[in-house]
Parts: C-alpha cells; structure tokens; sequence
C-alpha cells in the first residue's frame, strides 16, 4: 500500500542533498492530511459515534474534489466539494444509525466499501487528467525564522489549516460550552439528556462536521500531495484505516493524534532514508515497516488500559510503581458510549 509515493518520490533526492529540516518540513506538509482526517473522526467519536467509513469517505471525496476542481478550474471548488462529500456520507451514517437503528459497525463498513468502489466506478472518465494544484505558500517574516520558519512557514494553506485545526480542536473540546456538551453526550448520554441536551442531534451535528474534515482529506492528496486520479493505482486506499488507529493511538486527543499523524510519516520518511543507504535491504521491507512499528507503539501506548498490567507493577519497588500506575491514570480512555445507539425516553 503506497502512501504519498508521488510526493515522497519527489522530495527523496532534495532530502539527501539538503539537510535533516527539509525532510520534516516535507513530514509535516504529508501529515496534512491525516491530521485534519484524525481530528475529524476524534470529533465525531468524542460524541459516541463510530464512523468506520473514513476510508471510503477519503477515496471518494479524493475523486469527487478532483473531478470538481477539472470541470471548474477552481481548487477552492474542488476542496468544497470533498467537504460536501463527507458531510453527505456522514449524513448518511448518522440517519442510518440513529433514525433507522442500525449497527454503528455494520453501517460504517458497508459505506466505507461503496464509497471505494463508487470512486474508482465514477472516476474513470477523470484518469489520467490533469487539475489545478496548490502551492507552497510563504508567510512574510515568519518563514525567516530560524529553523521553524523554513520548517513551518513555507508550507501550502492546507498545512497551515492542519496546524490550526489542533489547538482549534483541543479548545473547542475541553475549553468551551459545546465542548462539554459533546464530551457529556460521549461519555453519560443519558446524563445529558436529563439535562435537557437532545443527545441524537448533537449526535448528528458532529457526525457530519467531522466526517467533512474527513473529506478534507481526499483533495488536499488528489489536488497536492498526489497529484491527479488515478483509481485504484491512486494509492489512497488504505489511509483511512491509518486514521481509524491514529484515533485510538492518540487517545482521542487532538494533540496526541495529530502527533500520531506526524509520527506516522516520521517513520515513512525514515524508510525512504533507509531505503537510499541501505542498498541490501529489500524496498518492499522499509516500505511497509512503518505500519508493524505503528501496531507495536499502539499496543505500548494502551497497555494500560488492561487490568493484568496494574497487577504486574504492583510487585515493582513504590517509586516504579507509582512512576507507572500514575501514568496509567492520565491515559486517554475511549468516551464510555462510544459505538452505543441511545434512545429518548
């Protein structure tokens, strides 16, 4: 599964010439994308809803926001249209699931295949075209500063929404009104409900916001990052599901998500390095390393979480012991509802 290849294969050779910074700016300008993607599906689990259709809604919006920026020219248009495209299909989930009482799971699954197919069905007419791209845009006297500036202010505007979208996130949900009430309705629906909350509409409103940013994504590759549509050979199919355990391995954190996000393409990058200077290793293992090291920092990550492991500590002598379990008690814990269909009384 080939993610940003088009990108990375590009910047390869200007990472080896130039130095370390270059390759985290291009990190970070390739971690756009999930980032913004993560966040969105944070938002929408943050309020009890299980959106597995991320991976169809990206290859979808990708399609759909290329198509769009083709006809009209406009990447502005393109863009609206992948957000438009994930609202829908979020819109879809939410009815499915709340109006009609279907399996969150089920729902998410059977959206997340036919958007697949519907991309690579719909976008045959658009293979192999060529649409407006974005470019790189400088932020006057910032992007002089030393290290950072070059790193993080000379980027596309779609990076800069990226960057913006984690403290953007992290106050809406712990700092405001709505953010309570999100995180109430994840957690003890039924508590906010006694309340006076309407649970299911706020269900609804997160469900579609989220699931936009989702379909954020899908231009912001096939309109920079990876360039074009190429079907099936796009080589998004995949990313998606990166996000879905990005979300878990963030703890529902905006912050550790997006972290996760850049790690994520730390370790890819790392790979190309590899893959350069070390000639007798096969590609196709430095290629796909970045997802089993994913899988191992995830299980580290939430251990935790399992009871055996508070039983294990407890033997080691009281400063590892309260070093650990401390720890454990400032994890990010799944909201209590999450995946749970709740009903008005």
């Amino acid at each position: 599964m080939g993610l940003n290849n088009d990108y990375w294969e590009g910047k390869k050779g200007q990472w080896m010439e130039n130095n370390f910074l270059i390759g985290l700016a291009g990190v970070i300008a390739s971690a756009a994308p999930i980032v913004i993607a993560a966040v969105g599906e944070t938002i929408t689990e943050k309020s009890g809803m299980l959106n597995l259709s991320v991976n169809g809604i990206i290859l979808l919006s990708a399609m759909a926001g290329f198509a769009a920026a083709y006809s009209s020219g406009s990447l502005t248009l393109g863009y609206l249209v992948g957000m438009l495209i994930g609202a829908l299909i979020g819109f879809v989930l939410a009815f499915c699931t709340i109006a009609l009482n279907q399996s969150q799971v089920a729902v998410g699954l059977v959206l997340a295949f036919l958007c697949r197919d519907l991309s690579y069905f719909l976008g045959n007419d658009f293979m192999g075209l060529s649409a407006p791209v974005i470019h790189s845009t400088s932020l006057p006297l910032l992007n002089e500063i030393p290290i950072l500036g070059p790193l993080l202010f000379d980027q596309t505007i779609m990076v800069y929404l990226s960057l913006v979208s984690i403290p953007a996130a992290l106050v809406w949900i712990n700092k405001t009104r709505f953010g309570l009430i999100v995180r109430s309705v994840g957690e003890r629906p039924e508590a906010a409900y006694a309340r006076g909350v309407d649970v299911n509409k706020v269900r609804y409103f997160y469900t579609i916001v989220g699931s936009a940013l989702v379909g954020l994504a899908g231009p912001i590759y096939s309109l920079g990052l990876k360039p074009g549509w190429k079907g099936s050979m796009t080589g998004l199919d995949g990313i998606g599901w990166i996000v879905l355990a990005i979300t878990i391995f963030g703890g529902w954190n905006p912050l550790k998500v997006a972290l996760g996000a850049y790690l994520f393409e730390f370790l890819r990058w790392l790979g190309l390095v590899f893959q350069t200077n070390l000639s007798g290793v096969p590609s196709q293992v430095l290629q796909v390393a970045p997802f089993p090291l994913m899988i191992l920092t995830l299980v580290f990550v939430n251990i935790k979480n399992a009871e055996w492991f508070e039983t294990m500590i407890h033997i080691l002598p009281p400063p590892i012991y309260k070093f650990l379990s401390l720890k454990g008690k400032r994890r990010n814990a799944a909201p209590s509802s999450l995946g749970i269909p709740f009903r008005n009384v």
